[in-house]
């Protein structure tokens, strides 16, 4: 990771290659989560208790949610919120 951070410094005003790594990283995500999705159809247990854990799934990504959505905007009120200057 720490190489990556170091190489992504030093190609920081490659316009081309930020735009090709964006759609990398994007197609990255979606093989990981379509093998997750494997993953998780191979596994009984899982299959087996989809209605109880399906229940507490939906609680926790609501509340994950919410609560992403309440720090975020708070970190904006405290550090991106422009004041207003007074009209002279």
């Amino acid at each position: 990771m720490v190489a990556g951070m170091i190489i992504g410094t030093i190609l920081n005003d490659k316009k081309r290659f930020i735009f090709i790594i964006d759609k990398l990283v994007n197609w990255a995500i979606y093989a990981l989560l379509f093998l997750l999705g494997i993953s998780v159809g191979l596994n009984k247990t899982i299959i087996n208790h989809l209605d109880n854990i399906g229940l507490k799934s939906l609680a926790i990504t609501f509340g994950a949610v919410l609560g992403s959505i309440l720090f975020a905007l708070i970190t904006y009120k405290i550090f991106f919120k422009k004041t207003k200057t007074p009209v002279k």
